[in-house]
């Protein structure tokens, strides 16, 4: 069983229970609601999977702790004594395994094997490196991160580790820290295409993060106001009626405040970029969800490669 659901699903287990015990203020609580969300989908875990749950509770683990009384292990690190050779051999069984259901695309079962294969021996990197993998093919690149992350504290010199760490830290537009991963990737393995590759894209992802014509949080105005996806959804039923006929206007040239209607002059489009920033900026403060949701989808137009990365070792 993967230790990391047992420890995602204690933290569940005891908000759930300070939740249960009250006396908490609507904002607490609320909070607390958050963050139980979080910790179920960045882990996928339920309160209601109680294969889950260890012997004690983690107020009890924290109690003998603190007594300085002696406790189970729920998981040993990479220096513990090595394994005995059955453990291992049932480790690489479990990871061969868990590379074929790679290939057919059982991402969920191949974290599962993968992480049978660390509790035997976790001072192995390829098997956290595969279990990123698996990670970033279901859309969990905290716990993708958290692997390479494991990986490269064993093997310092895995270059496919940084490789998938850059990838996961792109997932998460995080590219100034992909971009170091990237060439760090490149240094140990000069000859590999994907990594220049994905560099040359994080690198151009990161310089268009600050908007040369101005806008909130990096938010490229211009091009916000211009992105057919931005026309859609202003235009959405979802939003509101006076958002929609504002932006309308102000994308098809119909509504300009500083200028005559239909005008394609430099001081009307200088106009229409300002009218932009200043409606972003209200958005931004008043649904700041929604400012997100436009960047994800115009940074959508480049993603990184994991073409040649495929093959789980």
């Amino acid at each position: 069983m993967d230790n990391r659901k047992r420890l995602a699903f204690a933290i569940v287990h005891f908000l759930q229970e300070q939740l249960r015990c009250g006396g908490l203020s609507s904002d607490a609580q609320e909070s607390l609601e958050v963050a139980i969300q979080c910790l179920e989908t960045a882990f996928g875990v339920t309160v209601d999977d109680s294969d889950l749950a260890l012997p004690q509770t983690l107020p009890e683990i924290f109690e003998a702790a603190a007594a300085g009384k002696e406790r189970p292990q729920v998981f040993q690190g990479p220096d513990r004594t090595p394994p005995p050779e059955e453990d291992l051999a049932e480790a690489e069984r479990l990871k061969t395994e868990g590379n074929e259901q790679m290939k057919l695309e059982n991402f969920e079962a191949a974290v599962h094997l993968y992480g049978k294969a660390i509790e035997l021996n976790p001072a192995n990197a390829v098997y956290f490196c595969n279990r990123s993998a698996a990670y970033s093919k279901l859309g969990n690149y905290v716990g993708a991160v958290q692997d390479c992350e494991r990986a490269i504290g064993i093997d310092p010199g895995y270059s496919k580790a940084y490789g998938r760490m850059g990838l996961a830290l792109s997932s998460l537009n995080k590219h100034a820290e992909a971009v170091a991963y990237y060439k760090k990737a490149l240094e140990l393995d000069p000859d590999n295409d994907t990594y220049k590759s994905n560099l040359k894209i994080a690198e151009l992802k990161l310089r268009e993060a600050p908007s040369p014509t101005g806008g909130v949080g990096g938010l490229d105005i211009a091009g916000l106001l211009n992105h057919p996806n931005f026309i859609t959804m202003v235009r959405a039923p979802s939003h509101s009626l006076t958002l929609s006929c504002s932006m309308s206007g102000m994308i098809s040239g119909s509504h300009n405040p500083m200028g005559t209607p239909g005008s394609s002059s430099q001081s009307d489009l200088a106009s229409l970029i300002q009218a932009g920033q200043q409606f972003a900026q209200q958005m931004q403060q008043q649904n700041p969800e929604f400012i997100e949701q436009i960047r994800s989808h115009i940074g959508r137009s480049r993603t990184p490669s994991a073409s040649n990365d495929e093959q789980q070792e």
